[in-house]
């Protein structure tokens, strides 16, 4: 996965995110509200470490607005506070969990990996864009209700830009998304999935390409 933290705190955000670098996780680490903001914008993070008191814009009002907006990473708001009216804003903010300061790294990876498994079960229904479909919950993509083999970072290539659709991503975020996957390729090797991929669904029989180039920035998803 890839781990965004927004934490103010080098003390607490540099143990949580070399332990989480050492599960082969890519994390990054945004100091303020404001700036997780903006980290968060990418769309490119499946989960978001979220402090509660932070410099400026605090946790609780990040997370209303990353919702909001319709940001679908999982959140897990990281507190100080531990009675049931500060757990019950965390969640109403639209977390998905929270961990109670002091914590173990132990816990943490417990809580991440529960989270993962929650949001996987309640993985939104297929994506769909003409007689393509993309349906997370069983990792198939079919066109006219056929198959399309797809190798691992095709897909998640696929998903992100069906996913959101009206971002554009340059080839170094797409590289970033399959980074976990495939730990050698080098950026440029996206020019090359993307080839593959739209050639597949081509074959498969999509009528025009769906993936457009927007040439010196990156791809996004065809505009309806």
């Amino acid at each position: 996965m890839r781990i965004l933290i927004v934490e103010d705190d080098p003390r607490l955000h540099g143990p949580i995110a070399d332990d989480l670098r050492r599960q082969r996780h890519t994390v990054d680490v945004a100091a303020d509200g404001t700036t997780g903001l903006a980290y968060a914008a990418s769309g490119l993070h499946d989960l978001i470490l979220l402090d509660v008191m932070l410099p400026g814009e605090n946790g609780l009002s990040v997370c209303r607005r990353l919702r909001e907006r319709g940001e679908n990473a999982m959140i897990l708001m990281i507190t100080a506070l531990d009675a049931i009216e500060d757990k019950v804003a965390a969640l109403d903010a639209g977390a998905d969990d929270y961990i109670v300061k002091p914590f173990d790294l132990v816990e943490l990876s417990a809580r991440i990996r529960a989270v993962a498994r929650r949001a996987r079960e309640l993985r939104p229904a297929a994506l769909h864009h003409g007689d393509l479909v993309l349906d997370p919950r069983s990792a198939i993509v079919s066109v006219r209700d056929r198959p399309v083999e797809l190798t691992r970072s095709e897909y998640v290539i696929l998903e992100t830009l069906m996913r959101h659709r009206r971002q554009l991503f340059t080839r170094a975020m797409l590289h970033e998304k399959i980074s976990t996957l495939d730990a050698v390729a080098a950026p440029d090797s996206i020019r090359t999935h993307v080839g593959n991929l739209r050639r597949k669904l081509h074959a498969a029989g999509c009528e025009r390409d769906l993936i457009e180039t927007v040439y010196g920035s990156g791809y996004r998803f065809a505009r309806t």
